[in-house]
Formats: structure tokens, C-alpha cells, sequence
């Protein structure tokens, strides 16, 4: 997931549901699942301050991934024992910012 939100950070919003729509990682579809929530509540919170909105003029400012709950889960080994598996899981973080005209 970090390597997908890497891809991402610092490139205006056109261009990274670009790199997110052809990227060949899994992650890819959950970040701009996000992402795209993100481009939502700007746009909400410009409706409810009565503010100017466009989106062509936002870029990802912040994208942070952090580990989130991990399940815990165990499968039968050698000898009667059990092995651990980790399922783990992730808290995404993005931001978005307008940029400023020249």
C-alpha cells in the first residue's frame, strides 16, 4: 500500500487517477477509493463555506499509510503445532490542497 501512495504524493489529482488506473498493484483500487472520498469532502466543505471549487486546481499535499488492527489467525504446522498468519491491515491518510496561481 505504501508503494502505491508514494507513486501519488505531490501530483495534481488528474494525474494521479491516472498512475492509480494503470497501476498493476492490488492496493492501487482501495487508495483511489480514497482518494476519490477525499476529492468529495473538499468538494463539500466548498459547497458549505460558499467557496469557489475547482478541481483541476487540487494536488495531493499529505498521503501517509499506517498499520492499522492486525487479525490473528492460525494454521496447522508440523508436529501438532500451529503457525501464526497476520492478516493486516492499514489506515490511509490523504490531503489535498489547492495550488496557487502564478
Amino acid at each position: 500500500m505504501r508503494l502505491v501512495v508514494d507513486e501519488i504524493r505531490g501530483k495534481d489529482i488528474n494525474e494521479a487517477y491516472a498512475v492509480l488506473k494503470f497501476s498493476k498493484k492490488r492496493a492501487a483500487r482501495q487508495v483511489e477509493k480514497v482518494l476519490r472520498s477525499a476529492v468529495a469532502n473538499a468538494e463539500q466543505d466548498a459547497l458549505q463555506n460558499n467557496a469557489a471549487f475547482d478541481v483541476d486546481r487540487l494536488y495531493v499535499k499529505q498521503a501517509t499509510v499506517n498499520g492499522g488492527p492486525m487479525l490473528w489467525r492460525y494454521r496447522a504446522a508440523a508436529l501438532g503445532r500451529a503457525a501464526p498468519i497476520r492478516k493486516r491491515t492499514s489506515h490511509v491518510e490523504i490531503r489535498l490542497a489547492e495550488k496557487e496561481e502564478d
